[in-house]
């Protein structure tokens, strides 16, 4: 019987092993195509339009190429050109403060000789934010905003830019010197002990406001934090970013919020069924990906500092099984242990009584350097 099962297992790994892989065809048309996204303010606040274009979905890196190299301008009904600056990976910044009584286009010239424009955009005036705040919950924590909507505004795309200050497992504030052979204090513009990271949203939210009594839109859910979270550990910030919607953009938001949800980011690969509101001029039938928005664009930061929470114990796997050194490296063993900086000194042990450190323990940069992980340079916006 034992046999038996063993043959009829040979046969069934001899089938797999004889199959072909599935490899469903693509029509040319749906690769390499345009892909527009963009929400440009219209009261000089920096906005970015992001231009690229879709890629096979069997693609090993599953990633969309970037436009790279084109000419982009908005073009008001009166003739004025705001040209859009070219800042790398398919990024162009928009930053003018343009009559909000005017209907625009959007123009796109690409470096192979096609060009793209936009339906009428008609700037759209968001209302301000009345309040963004957060709540701790059993998961951890939620940031959330209060708005109100109208007619010409009812419905909102909100994105955020969360920042967050953290420090390593282990610190150190000395760094070992291989000329002077020994250690010294570490200058400030090198300190590994604090650092900063940020991050857009990986996810859309939207809502419309009229389902809402007197278009009260209140305590949008934002963003949840659950606990363990590194964003919590010291301080953290949340840009949020309020956005208009005009009706024709509505749909596009909705189909791209489905992929979103389905794929798991806004930066999955695109399905080449979406539509927008940009044609190619030399032939309208060619599919283009995206949807270009303008209008007024409001903002609100929130900063959390880790005793609006505490108790809140971070869990941060890069930094699982870090550790200092049980032996202590006496001063003539420095230049053989810390020279190749793959032990950094991080705890001077002294004598009672004593001036000067007999040694150091140490460990390793993954657990001592934080910039490895972020920056250690203090943003501009930042608030202690």
């Amino acid at each position: 019987m034992k046999i038996q099962n063993l043959s009829f297992f040979l046969l069934l790994l001899l089938f797999w092993g004889c199959r072909e892989p599935f490899e469903p065809e693509i029509e040319a048309r749906d690769l390499n195509v345009l892909v527009v996204e963009g929400y440009l303010d219209s009261e000089g606040l920096s906005s970015n339009l992001r231009l690229s274009f879709t890629s096979n979905i069997q693609d090993e890196f599953n990633f969309n190429p970037s436009a790279l190299g084109a000419t982009v301008y908005l073009e008001s009904s009166s003739g004025a050109r705001y040209s859009l600056l070219e800042r790398g990976e398919g990024i162009y910044e928009f930053q003018h403060d343009i009559p909000e009584n005017e209907t625009y286009q959007l123009r796109i010239f690409l470096n192979d000789g096609t060009s793209y424009t936009s339906s009428d955009l008609k700037p759209v005036i968001t209302p301000e934010i009345i309040d963004v705040g957060f709540e701790q919950n059993e998961a951890g924590v939620e940031v959330f905003l209060t708005t109100k909507g109208n007619p010409d505004a009812d419905d909102f795309l909100w994105t955020y830019e969360e920042t967050w200050a953290f420090r390593p497992p282990i610190i150190s504030f000395d760094k070992y010197d291989p000329e002077l052979k020994r250690i010294i204090p570490r200058p400030a513009e090198e300190r590994i002990d604090l650092c900063y990271r940020s991050a857009l949203n990986s996810d859309l939210i939207l809502e419309t406001s009229s389902r809402f009594q007197d278009q009260f839109v209140f305590r949008q859910s934002i963003k949840q934090i659950n606990r363990g979270d590194e964003r919590l550990s010291l301080r953290y910030s949340i840009l949020i970013s309020q956005k208009a919607l005009s009706k024709d953009a509505v749909e596009f938001w909705e189909i791209l919020k489905k992929n979103t949800d389905d794929l798991g980011s806004i930066f999955s690969p695109l399905p080449s069924n979406i539509r927008g509101n940009i044609k190619q001029d030399q032939n309208p039938d060619v599919p283009v990906i995206g949807q270009v928005s303008l209008g007024k664009v409001q903002q609100k930061r929130l900063f959390i500092d880790i005793r609006e929470v505490a108790p809140w114990r971070p869990e941060v796997p890069e930094y699982a099984g870090c550790f200092l050194s049980a032996d202590t490296v006496l001063v003539a063993n420095y230049d053989a242990v810390f020279r190749s900086e793959i032990n950094i000194p991080a705890l001077p042990i002294y004598l009672e009584n004593a001036i000067e450190p007999i040694g150091y323990r140490y460990s390793t940069p993954r657990c001592v350097d934080c910039t490895r992980r972020g920056t250690n340079i203090r943003p501009d916006f930042w608030e202690e």
